[in-house]
């Protein structure tokens, strides 16, 4: 017999990971925000993997359900961090310079 189940240290380990995950992406510089998320975006493809593996191991209803949810969340978060990693690189890139029409062609239409 546990003198601790297993949901507490399951418990306990989820309230730490906020807590570190907080601080360490709340301490990172506007620099490297966009290779985070790009590290970020294929640890989350590894999570699909897992809950796809976890949905098609468990044989309770909940669990299949909780599996298909996790898979579904994962993949949003995949997608939505491949688009803001795009709008992101957007920003870095330079823009084409506006072209100014000739003085000439104003005259000529007056």
């Amino acid at each position: 017999m546990d003198l601790i189940s297993d949901g507490i240290y399951n418990l306990i380990i989820f309230v730490l990971a906020i807590y570190i995950g907080y601080h360490v992406v709340w301490n990172v510089t506007p620099a490297l925000h966009t290779p985070l998320m790009s590290v970020t975006n294929a640890i989350s493809a590894i999570v699909i993997v897992g809950a796809m593996l976890a949905a098609a191991l468990t044989v309770t209803p909940l669990g299949k359900t909780m599996g298909t949810l996790a898979v579904a969340l994962a993949a949003v978060n995949v997608f939505g961090g491949f688009l803001v990693t795009r709008r992101m690189l957007e920003m870095f890139k330079k823009k084409a310079p506006k072209t100014v029409a000739p003085t000439g062609a104003l005259a000529e239409k007056h």
